[in-house]
């Protein structure tokens, strides 16, 4: 098992329900794929530097999770095929490094 974090930014349209919801499916995907998610940093609705699509704004979500290396590729394409996700990365984090605030 290694750490991950999960940063997505969600739909600016969503509202506490839809982004609650979106969180927890995300969520399912780690624990589906043998993972778990360690802590959840909801950052709220940011102004988009470029804007992405249409959109010039999103809500800015980062999840430290603790999943096998394989599970990546299966999360990614989970969130690629999400409409309600405008970006996403998934990168490993140092055993010592805490996540990012």
């Amino acid at each position: 098992m290694r750490n991950y974090e999960v940063a997505f930014i969600g739909d600016p349209d969503l509202d506490e329900a839809g982004l609650t919801a979106l969180e927890d499916r995300v969520k399912s995907w780690v624990e589906a794929a043998q993972g778990k998610t360690i802590q959840v940093d909801r950052w709220g609705k940011r102004r988009f530097a470029y804007p992405i699509g249409r959109r010039t704004e999103g809500y800015y979500v980062f999840m430290r999770t603790e999943m096998p290396p394989a599970a990546g590729g299966a999360i990614e394409r989970d969130l690629r095929l999400t409409e309600q996700v405008l970006r996403f990365l998934i990168t490993q984090q140092e055993e010592d490094q805490p996540a990012a605030a």
